[in-house]
């Protein structure tokens, strides 16, 4: 994975970390965890498909797998905490 792959997935990652907080509305941990996860659910979602065998290409299947690992890794650490985050406003 080189370095523009690397800044690529951090990009797709803001936004969807934007996206999975927009799905999980009242269950998120604010804007700027849910970027966090986002980026660092990106990541893992290229990582793990990559090992698959699956690319994406373009923006739009970069963001749907970033979106997917976002997703799994705010599942991830609502089952680590055991709670939900308190609804916000």
């Amino acid at each position: 994975m080189t370095l523009e792959n690397i800044l690529v997935w951090a990009i797709v990652g803001l936004a969807s970390g934007w996206l999975a907080g927009v799905v999980m509305k009242g269950r998120g941990y604010g804007i700027v965890a849910n970027i966090c996860l986002g980026i660092v659910g990106a990541c893992i979602g290229g990582f793990l498909l990559g090992l698959l065998g699956i690319h994406a290409s373009g923006v739009i299947g970069n963001t749907v797998v970033a979106f997917l690992g976002a997703l799994v890794v705010v599942g991830l650490v609502r089952a680590l905490r055991g709670t939900e985050a308190v609804k916000q406003a």
